[in-house]
């Protein structure tokens, strides 16, 4: 994925976790940290996931300070696709 920095496996800043993302259109890789909530497991993403509210389940990886001084989320994947 271009512009996504890996995670360290020697330390735990930016973690592969489950979450519920806000994105208005589905076809951005990455998202402030406002729009993730990340979630302890797939089934309570799946739950708290609100199409008509333009929340979705999803795997992201985060947070990641950008270069605007941002933290965002990548996304890995959607969940309900």
């Amino acid at each position: 994925m271009r512009g996504f920095v890996p995670p360290d496996p020697e330390t735990s800043v930016s973690q592969e976790q489950f979450a519920v993302v806000y994105a208005p259109r589905k076809n951005r890789t990455r998202f402030p940290a406002a729009s993730v909530e990340a979630m302890a497991d797939e089934d309570s993403a799946m739950a708290q996931a609100d199409a008509v509210g333009k929340r979705y389940p999803a795997v992201v990886i985060g947070p990641s300070k950008s270069s605007e001084g941002q933290f965002i989320y990548y996304l890995v994947q959607w969940l309900d696709e």
